[in-house]
């Protein structure tokens, strides 16, 4: 069953920043999609489009179907009792997303209160009891943010975007700045919260490595649209639009020399969401650019099993698009 389903996103900040443009996706409930790109790419703004937590003045276009209810056509009324209870958000960067001066325990039970699911003195035992889900004891509910460890606040914003046991989650980055080894944990924790409560998770990362291991779907966004969306093991390991494979190739694999010692990266920049380049956005960074490439827009077309790319190489062989590509370059 679909849980959400998003339609021709558009999403535009003033001033004429094209952040999101076109952006279809859909995730079941128990599904795990992550978003990748580089900064600037549309991936927190889409994420943020999802729960109409745009500043004031963005213009916002298509639909956000959450359970068959259009979020963007909602009163805010309704808006606002579908946040926490419906959908939640991990934010990455805890430390500047928890109050300093609430203890974690309050904030978490805020919510609850806030959503009419307790009374404030079950609400606090509600805030101790998902503290122990996500691997706290109980008496750290008494805690403030700066008592806590980067793992731990954490696994409190992960407790807060539990709280009203929401459908669908979303996370930021949220292992962002934390070592690999508290990391490995809180994706693991993520992972069976999903499993066990039959959530619709959302994962934000640079990180593909990250999101082929976590998620079973993975879309690769670039200049606020997605170009690449397939299984994710798939897409990291065989990747069908030049983006998506830099990406991949940027990370050196464990048990392989030559990617080891010669990464492979990209050379410059996203394009600046105002004043975006004609026909592929990509063009200017593509190692296999056609001439074409610059005046022809390329959408999403199939690409195999589940896949689909946005980009002229994916309807010829690879040898005679790369052959094709040395001629005309």
């Amino acid at each position: 069953m679909t849980l959400l389903e998003v339609r021709d996103l558009e999403v535009t900040y003033p001033g004429g920043a094209a952040a999101v443009r076109g952006v279809d996706l859909t995730l079941a409930a128990g599904q795990k999609l992550g978003l990748a790109g580089e900064s600037g790419c549309g991936k927190s703004t889409l994420a943020l489009a999802l729960l109409r937590l745009l500043p004031t003045g963005t213009r916002i276009a298509g639909s956000v179907l959450l359970d068959g209810e259009d979020i963007l056509t909602m009163r805010w009324g309704q808006v606002r009792a579908v946040r926490w209870a419906g959908a939640s958000i991990v934010f990455q960067g805890a430390m500047h997303s928890l109050n300093a001066v609430h203890r974690v325990g309050d904030q978490i039970a805020e919510p609850i209160q806030l959503h009419g699911k307790a009374t404030r003195a079950a609400a606090r035992r509600r805030a101790g009891e998902l503290l122990e889900h996500v691997g706290l004891p109980a008496a750290r509910a008494s805690a403030y943010p700066h008592e806590l460890s980067g793992g731990q606040r954490q696994r409190v914003m992960i407790a807060m975007a539990l709280a009203c046991a929401p459908r669908l989650v979303v996370a930021d980055e949220p292992t962002t700045a934390l070592d690999v080894m508290i990391q490995a944990q809180i994706l693991r924790l993520i992972e069976g919260l999903v499993a066990e409560q039959d959530l619709g998770l959302i994962m934000i990362s640079h990180d593909l490595a990250v999101l082929a291991d976590t998620c079973d779907r993975l879309a690769v966004m670039y200049a606020g649209r997605v170009v690449e969306e397939g299984p994710a093991r798939e897409v990291y390991e065989d990747a069908r639009h030049p983006y998506a494979e830099a990406l991949s190739s940027a990370f050196p694999r464990i048990g392989d020399p030559a990617s080891r010692f010669a990464p492979r990266g990209l050379a410059g920049d996203p394009p600046d969401p105002s004043d975006l380049p004609s026909g592929c956005a990509f063009h200017p960074r593509c190692p296999v650019v056609l001439t074409d490439c610059a005046s022809m827009d390329q959408t999403l077309r199939e690409a195999g099993p589940g896949r689909r790319a946005a980009c002229v190489h994916v309807t010829t062989t690879a040898p005679e698009a790369e052959l094709d590509a040395r001629s005309r370059t």
